[in-house]
């Protein structure tokens, strides 16, 4: 079988930034197993695949270990390959997914995400295994649906920091968002995730459902500029609104070929 596989940074506004995925279009689903290996042998944070189904496309997103339920970077991929190399006429898409059915929107340069709020609750005291794990004593901890959220004061905190990620996987949560007000944007970020096969993500939207909401309550504003501090960073754009955030991002093309199956 011959499968069209496009490799997209998303997140970013260049080649070697941002977050790298393999995007697939698929005519049909394959088994599930199928998907895993070629996730696993593409051996990047996420392959995305997608089947059209009427008048909107099933998404799915596979690590090279498991299946994700929420994945920003491989949606803003999947969405940059319809857009901009599958010359889809519609200036918007719906996807649906294991999470729910999202609508992206082409909004010039970016392309605009619609995702749920993940609210998060405080815990006093934070978890002893995680602060030790992050290596650096966070000023606040909360804990929401599948990450805790560990928040510093100053943005050279973020950057320093070298968790132990064997230590990270003993965590009872998915994985470790660290964040601090950002020096030259509203706020920066870092994610870590190694029970999932990813020690540091390098650039993750559904980590600014929780981040976006969180930030926009400290300062007051609804529409805020996003880094996240990995090696190649990643730059996002987000609104909260009433129950959802929209996040905004670029994409560009690295390379496209064949996946031989």
């Amino acid at each position: 079988m011959k499968i069209l596989a496009f490799h997209i940074d998303a997140f970013a506004g260049a080649i070697f930034s941002g977050n790298p995925a393999m995007v697939c279009p698929l005519d049909r689903w394959l088994e599930e197993e199928t998907l895993q290996l070629i996730a696993r042998e593409n051996n990047l944070p996420v392959t995305a695949f997608f089947v059209e189904t009427g008048d909107q496309y099933e998404l799915r997103w596979f690590t090279p270990t498991v299946e994700l339920n929420l994945c920003g970077h491989g949606t803003v991929a999947a969405a940059a390959v319809l857009f901009d190399l599958m010359a889809v006429s519609r200036e918007a898409v719906s996807f649906k997914t294991k999470a729910g059915v999202f609508k992206v929107v082409k909004d010039g340069a970016r392309i605009s995400l619609d995702f749920p709020i993940h609210e998060v609750a405080a815990c006093v005291p934070g978890p002893e295994t995680l602060v030790r794990a992050l290596g650096g004593e966070p000023r606040e901890i909360f804990k929401g649906p599948s990450n805790y959220l560990a928040v510093y004061e100053r943005e050279a905190e973020i950057l320093a920091l070298a968790p132990d990620m064997d230590l990270l996987k003993e965590v009872d949560c998915v994985g470790a968002i660290v964040t601090a007000k950002g020096d030259e944007v509203d706020f920066v970020s870092r994610y870590f995730a190694p029970r999932l096969g990813v020690g540091e993500d390098a650039a993750t939207g559904s980590a600014h459902c929780t981040l976006a909401p969180y930030w926009s309550r400290i300062l007051v504003k609804r529409k805020l500029h996003a880094l996240q501090l990995s090696q190649r960073r990643g730059e996002m754009w987000c609104e909260v609104l009433e129950d959802r955030i929209r996040i905004s991002a670029k994409a560009v093309r690295y390379a496209e070929g064949f996946l031989y199956v």
